[in-house]
């Protein structure tokens, strides 16, 4: 599914100004690093309270497409443009991580 859509369908606010084009075949929810690393696919969307810019180390080193930051948070600018300069796009939800996952399923989005 394209991210693009995904963003539509969920009502997803973006904050980068990237492309979103990437083809995202799962999703994540998780705020332990380490977990994360060890256990989100490639291509996926990943559903954090994390803000701090460690976060576009995991998701480049794992392959995740985008990363939601939910229960109304905001990222920094300087992760922001971290995120820009890595190719990963930053969206914000005023909504839970149950939440934003749950139109994410009801969008189509597969585990």
């Amino acid at each position: 599914m394209r991210l693009k859509e995904l963003i539509e369908k969920c009502e997803l606010k973006v904050v980068t100004t990237l492309p979103l084009d990437a083809e995202v075949t799962g999703g994540y929810i998780g705020d332990l690093l380490s977990d994360v690393m060890g256990n989100a696919p490639a291509h996926s969307i990943w559903l954090t309270v994390q803000s701090h810019t460690n976060i576009l180390a995991v998701a480049s080193i794992v392959g995740i497409k985008a990363i939601v930051l939910c229960n109304d948070l905001h990222f920094e600018e300087v992760t922001r443009k971290k995120a820009e300069e890595n190719s990963i796009v930053l969206l914000e939800s005023a909504e839970t991580s149950f939440e934003v996952t749950t139109r994410l399923i009801k969008s189509g989005l597969k585990g």
